[in-house]
């Protein structure tokens, strides 16, 4: 892998499952686990900082009208007929 510029020791603590993948993952490769480590930090903070953009959603509208044989003039009776005549 290219370096860029001094390398930087820190210490960081990873979660447990977090570090158990990228030990599996270090030995499935055979690369060194700091490798696997940088790689996928590269990869991550990318994502991370430059999330890719969202796409506007849209519906398209649609007139829906009133059924035939229902009127707005009288609500109670349009109830009525819409949930039957037990309605409250």
């Amino acid at each position: 892998m290219k370096h860029h510029g001094a390398l930087v020791r820190t210490t960081l603590t990873l979660d447990p499952d977090v570090a158990a993948k990228a030990r599996r993952g270090a030995t499935q490769l055979g690369k060194p686990f700091k490798e696997v480590i940088n790689a996928a930090l590269r990869l991550g903070l990318d994502q991370v900082l430059n999330p890719p953009a969202t796409k506007t959603y849209r519906t398209q509208p649609r007139p829906l009208g009133l059924r035939r044989g229902f009127s707005y003039d009288n609500v109670a009776e349009l109830l009525a007929r819409a949930e039957g005549e037990d309605y409250q």
